[in-house]
């Protein structure tokens, strides 16, 4: 039984050998790839930074706002007053806030976009390289047949 497995797997390197294959295209597919993943990788965490900053400033702001809110007032109408200009601090506090999220959403659609259209025109130089190198092969095998 050992025998036909090793048999077969003879067979298989043989059959594998006789059709030559150039790597260079996967590796150089695998790079592309690996290149794109890594500047995708950097938009993504740039944009994760960004927000983060957004994100701490707006409850930092939204903390210092709340000490005002908190404290001990003479008059009960102090309080009412206390409370509409928390409110009115946190509805610009959140346009902002949110504007700046916005622009960070808008930059990561564009760098997006950037890197895809790149991408494609690198694969379409790339495929066009190699249709032609597989023409001229086959140009020559066919030559070489016909003598």
């Amino acid at each position: 039984m050992a025998k036909a497995t090793n048999d077969y797997t003879k067979m298989m390197q043989d059959m594998m050998g006789s059709f030559p294959m150039d790597m260079s295209a996967f590796e150089g597919a695998m790079k592309s790839s690996q290149a794109f993943g890594e500047k995708m990788t950097k938009v993504a965490l740039e944009a994760a930074d960004k927000s983060t900053e957004i994100s701490t400033a707006w409850t930092k702001t939204t903390i210092s706002k709340m000490g005002d809110l908190s404290s001990t007032k003479a008059d009960p109408a102090d309080y009412t007053k206390a409370m509409t200009e928390f409110a009115s601090a946190q509805a610009e506090s959140a346009a902002e806030h949110m504007s700046a999220f916005a622009e960070v959403a808008k930059k990561v659609q564009m760098d997006t976009v950037e890197l895809m259209l790149a991408a494609g025109k690198d694969m379409g130089e790339e495929a066009s390289k190699n249709v032609k190198k597989a023409t001229d092969e086959v140009s020559k095998a066919t030559k070489a047949a016909s003598k």
